[in-house]
C-alpha cells in the first residue's frame, strides 16, 4: 500500500538510510586518506611514552547501547585521574598535547562510524556516568547515533583551554558547558538533514584550520571588556562622522564607547574633543584639562 503524505515514517526511514550511506562513504574515504597521519602519530606516541597506541573507552551510543570508542592515546598510562579531561591535565603527554590541539586523536573514530557505532554528525558520545546525570536530555539525544562533530562541538573545540581558565573546572563543566552543549545539540537535531550535516562538517574543517582559540573561548565564557587599544579600530575620526546620542548610564559603557560618549556630550555644548585625547585620558597619561584642549574647543 502506498504511504500517505501524512505518514512520516517512510520518509524518516529513507532519511536514515541516506544519512547512513553518506556516513559510510565519507568515513571510508577519510579513513583511507588519514592512514599516513595515523601511522605518523602512532610512531610519535610510541617514541614519547610506553603503552598502547589506541585508547579504548566505553561510551554511550544510540538507544543507550554501550560501545568502545577508539582514540589515539594522548595520556600517560601510568597516570591516574578522572575519566573526564578537565583543563590542563598533567597526564597529557608531549605528543598528546599536539594531537589534541589538531584533533588528530579523533581519527580512529572513523572506524566507529564504519562499524555503525557513530555518525559523522551528531551529539558527541559521553561516558555512561554523564548520561545518568543528564538523563532527561539524553533520552532525546540518544535517539540518534552520536557523532564526530556537531554545532556544540564546533563551539567548544577548545574546551580544555576554556576549562583551564576557571577556578573549578568540574563545576563549570557540569553547570555551564554541559547544559549549553546539550541545548545546542538538541536544537540542531530538530532541524538536521543531510545537507545541514554537510554544512557542519565543512564548518568543522574550517574551524580546525584556523587559530580560533580566543574566539571560541570568548563564545563560551562571559564577555570580557575590550582593551583600550581597540580605540584604534574606530572606522573614522570622530569629527568626520555623525555622533549618535550617548547613553545616560556610564555603567553600560566600555572603553571603546568612551569617545562616542564624550563626543556626544561635547557636541551638545558646542565642543568636540579628539579621540587621541580620550585615549590618553583612559590610559592615565592625561586629563581633559584646559592645557590639553585642542584648538577647536571653545
Amino acid at each position: 500500500m502506498r504511504a500517505s503524505h501524512r505518514d512520516p515514517v517512510p520518509f524518516v526511514a529513507e532519511g536514515h538510510v541516506l544519512k547512513r550511506s553518506v556516513d559510510f562513504a565519507l568515513a571510508g574515504l577519510l579513513l583511507a586518506v588519514s592512514v599516513p597521519l595515523i601511522t605518523l602519530a602512532a610512531i610519535l606516541i610510541k617514541l614519547d611514552t610506553p603503552g598502547p597506541v589506541i585508547f579504548r573507552q566505553t561510551r554511550m551510543g544510540r538507544g543507550f547501547r554501550r560501545f568502545k570508542l577508539l582514540k589515539l592515546r594522548t595520556m600517560d598510562v601510568a597516570g591516574e585521574g578522572p575519566s573526564i579531561t578537565l583543563g590542563a591535565d598533567p597526564r597529557i603527554t608531549r605528543a598528546g598535547r599536539w594531537l589534541r590541539r589538531l584533533k588528530l586523536d579523533e581519527l580512529p573514530q572513523l572506524w566507529n562510524v564504519l562499524r555503525g557505532d557513530m555518525s559523522l554528525v551528531g551529539p558527541r558520545p559521553v561516558i555512561p556516568e554523564l548520561t545518568v546525570e543528564f538523563t532527561r536530555a539524553y533520552l532525546r539525544l540518544l535517539e540518534v547515533r552520536p557523532g564526530l562533530t556537531d554545532p556544540a562541538t564546533i563551539k567548544y573545540c577548545r574546551e580544555e583551554e576554556i576549562l583551564a581558565l576557571v577556578p573549578d573546572p568540574l563545576e563549570y563543566f557540569k553547570a555551564v558547558v554541559m547544559p549549553d552543549k546539550l541545548g545546542i545539540s538538541e536544537a540542531y537535531l530538530r532541524r538536521a538533514d543531510v545537507w545541514s550535516d554537510l554544512g557542519v562538517m565543512a564548518r568543522t574543517a574550517f574551524v580546525l584550520c584556523l587559530p580560533l582559540r580566543e574566539a571560541q573561548a570568548g563564545q563560551a565564557l562571559a564577555p570580557r571588556p575590550r582593551t583600550v587599544p581597540a580605540l584604534f579600530r574606530l572606522p573614522d575620526p570622530a569629527h568626520r562622522r555623525r555622533i549618535q546620542p550617548a547613553p545616560d548610564s556610564l555603567a553600560l559603557m566600555g572603553a571603546i564607547e568612551y569617545p562616542t560618549m564624550a563626543e556626544g556630550i561635547a557636541a551638545r555644548n558646542g565642543q568636540l574633543p579628539s579621540n587621541w585625547l580620550a585615549y590618553r585620558h583612559l590610559r592615565g597619561e592625561s586629563t581633559p584639562s584646559t592645557a590639553h584642549r585642542p584648538r577647536f574647543w571653545v
